[in-house]
């Protein structure tokens, strides 16, 4: 997954530590980084999840380690198709997992539904959330 960085030369996707109030650690965040200057910059697509953890961290967090993995569901993904991929993965790839992680999120919001586990099903649907409004996006992102 590239990206032109402003300095007009490719940003490749990397899986970072984002580290918060020199206290908490991020692992797993997706992370454009341009070789040419140095500059990095959070995937848009998780942005709002990421301000969203670290808004409910506080001003003052205890030291500790997450993994946005945990958090984001397109993180997920993204940690599973680098694992498949070991450098940069093929947007084909992505759009497989994808299908794939919306189809099993499905069925698993079909039995969560069944057995009436309604906090289930809230964070099956937030999952599914994340990643539907993610796609789009991802789409656009990626360069030919």
């Amino acid at each position: 997954m590239l990206k032109t960085c402003s300095c007009g030369e490719t940003m490749r996707m990397k899986l970072r530590t984002v580290i918060y109030s020199s206290k908490v650690e991020i692992d797993n965040v997706p992370v454009y980084t341009c070789k040419a200057c140095s500059r990095s910059e959070v995937y848009t697509v998780v942005k709002t999840d990421l301000t969203g953890l670290i808004g409910k961290l506080g001003a003052q967090p205890e030291k500790q380690t997450f993994r946005f993995d945990d958090w984001n569901e397109w993180a997920n993904l993204l940690v599973e198709a680098f694992d498949v991929h070991k450098k940069q993965p093929d947007p084909a790839l992505i759009d497989r997992l994808a299908g794939e992680r919306i189809d099993m999120l499905l069925d698993l919001y079909s039995l969560a539904e069944k057995i009436g586990d309604n906090e289930w099903k809230n964070d099956i649907s937030k999952r599914l959330t994340q990643l539907s409004h993610t796609a789009s996006i991802h789409r656009s992102a990626i360069a030919p």
